[in-house]
């Protein structure tokens, strides 16, 4: 033992620095940051608020700094096409289009270029390094290399990983800058491609999550894209702790202030939570409906102007009929508050509801494939037009890591300590067999376009929709850098062929099943014993996972074979 004096007093000239910026709001900073600290307990009673609302969007306030080391911008080498922005799973690196004169007071290291493929525009990759993770997802998806003298293919790439220290203080006001020049409008680009829908502003941002998560990239994309009036029920589990724990929130809006409305439930009720939302929203835009009919054919006055048969008659199919819709409605109102007929005051007071709210149902495979299965298959057999957005890890992820029914055989977990016994259960086939639901399977690291595809066709198809994401997890036991590569080699083995189910085109004549993945090409163990979820039984037991790891690549195999031949059925004829 060796004694450690104590001096009297400090004397080092280091400060800690406050736990938010003096930007932050009052709220923020009396509330939220002791929080941050460790110091909730000495908050008095009198500063919670009296109603329980917390602000949304404040994890843009926390400013961790966990990470040594942060992706770096090589904008010579960059061919523009958004996919670190896309696979990004805390919205730390973004993507951005813009006119040049936002240049005009840009600091000196703020980084840009002319935007391919739009004219007169400047484009950017700008990284925020104080919320980055250093989880190099990034770098791993980007596939431009940087070059040498001769033209020959460098390891570095257009995103490369640099320590994070000296590049702080410079990067942190370039992101300033970055989020102080307006987002571009929806003509610059196609939203439903990939480097359309990443100038979209993401609307979940900088959670909680583990470093290199394979959840969160999903999520984000889906605010996105429909974040303005998207309306999510939240299962517990991973997704509902970083989506809503405390002291900050992750789901924000836009500068207009619009932004999802979320909510948690219950594992046991999460589907039954979603579909109530659905029922509430159809409830209420019905009655604005029946109202806005009154209003039509009775003798107010304010019925003459054509605003009132323009948002009955609005097509809400694309994002720019809603944002139209909801300036119609606006004015709408204006017309309403004017009048003194009763039935105009009804409808005053249900007129947003007639503009398109998008319900998602969100949920780990725990809640999915098990406790929730039964509100879940009751939910998607009600033909409402809900849209469910399955996180699979295959293990309960936030309870620490116990055997699913969306477990693979011979994978090590709790309660399967042996490796599991039995296959994973198929939940997209389940769906499949009532022949009205849309149903997708995806992984952003197979197939990028192929999931913004999905995604879309399920929003945009007229009834329950199950949209299932491969999620790579910290609990598989492998380098979440790579995580992206393991979702690849999945699909390569064809443990998760990518599908798209999708009932409107047997209207069309045509086959509802598209296989989009090829036929597997690497053998299944490849794949597997890649991670320690199954290495660890072949480490303990070579004997014993062998014999597991053989049966499941005959039950993938099986498998592939009865999708592919399902996709090859021939339809009846029209008639």
């Amino acid at each position: 033992l060796h004694e450690v004096k104590i001096p009297a007093q400090a004397t080092s000239k280091i400060k800690r620095k406050a736990a938010v910026s003096a930007e932050a709001p009052k709220f923020v900073q009396e509330v939220l940051a002791p929080m941050m600290i460790g110091k909730g307990d000495e908050l008095p009673v009198s500063k919670m608020p009296i109603d329980g609302v917390f602000p949304s969007g404040t994890t843009q306030w926390e400013k961790r700094n966990i990470t040594n080391y942060i992706p770096a911008w090589d904008e010579k080498t960059c061919i523009q096409c958004g996919m670190c922005s896309l696979v990004c799973p805390h919205a730390a690196i973004r993507v951005k289009a813009y006119d040049a004169k936002h240049l005009t007071n840009a600091p000196k290291t703020f980084k840009s270029v002319d935007a391919k493929g739009i004219k007169d525009m400047k484009f950017t990759v700008q990284v925020a390094p104080e919320d980055c993770t250093g989880c190099a997802t990034c770098v791993y998806i980007c596939p431009a290399h940087q070059k040498d003298a001769a033209g020959q293919k460098l390891e570095t790439k257009a995103i490369n990983m640099v320590p994070q220290p000296p590049l702080r203080e410079a990067e942190a006001a370039n992101f300033k800058h970055f989020l102080g020049i307006p987002d571009p409008d929806l003509t610059v680009a196609n939203p439903a491609t990939i480097k359309g829908s990443q100038f979209a502003k993401p609307l979940f941002e900088f959670s909680g999550a583990c470093a290199g998560c394979g959840e969160t990239a999903y999520i984000k994309l889906l605010t996105q894209l429909y974040g303005d009036h998207l309306m999510i029920a939240n299962a517990t589990g991973c997704s509902s702790i970083y989506g809503g724990n405390m002291p900050t929130t992750p789901y924000c809006s836009r500068a207009d202030g619009r932004g999802p409305a979320w909510a948690n439930s219950l594992f046991e009720d999460n589907a039954e939570f979603g579909m109530g939302m659905r029922v509430a929203v159809d409830k209420m835009r019905g009655e604005a409906l029946e109202l806005l009919d009154k209003v039509l054919a009775g003798s107010c006055s304010c019925k003459g102007d054509s605003i009132f048969e323009t948002v009955k008659n609005a097509d809400q199919s694309t994002q720019a009929g809603i944002e139209q819709q909801r300036a119609n409605v606006a004015k709408m109102k204006e017309s309403l508050k004017k009048c003194t007929d009763a039935d105009c005051k009804r409808l005053l007071e249900k007129a947003d509801y007639l503009v398109k709210r998008s319900v998602w149902i969100i949920g780990g495979d725990g809640w999915a494939y098990d406790i929730g299965y039964g509100g879940l298959d009751h939910v998607l057999a009600s033909g409402r037009n809900v849209k469910i957005l399955v996180l699979d890890t295959e293990v309960y992820s936030n309870t620490g890591g116990q055997m699913s029914k969306s477990t693979p055989k011979g994978a090590v977990a709790k309660f399967a300590a042996g490796g599991k016994p039995l296959p994973k259960k198929d939940l997209a086939m389940i769906a499949m067999s009532y022949g009205n639901i849309y149903v997708a399977k995806i992984a952003l690291g197979a197939n990028q376009a192929q999931a913004l595809k999905a995604i879309a066709e399920a929003e945009a198809y007229d009834g329950p929709a199950l949209v299932m994401c491969y999620s790579h997890c910290i609990a598989h036991g492998i380098d979440m850098s790579k995580g992206l590569g393991e979702q690849k080699k999945a699909v390569e083995a064809g443990h998760w062929p990518l599908i798209r189910f999708n009932p409107n085109l047997i209207l069309e004549g045509k086959n509802p099943l598209q296989i989009d993945s090829k036929d597997p090409t690497l053998p299944l163990a490849d794949y597997v014993y890649g991670e320690n979820r199954y290495r660890s039984l072949k480490s303990a037991k070579p004997d014993a996972s062998k014999a597991l790891i053989d049966a499941s690549q005959k039950d993938v195999t099986l498998r592939f074979h009865l999708y592919k031949s399902l996709a090859a059925i021939p339809m009846p004829e029209k008639k």
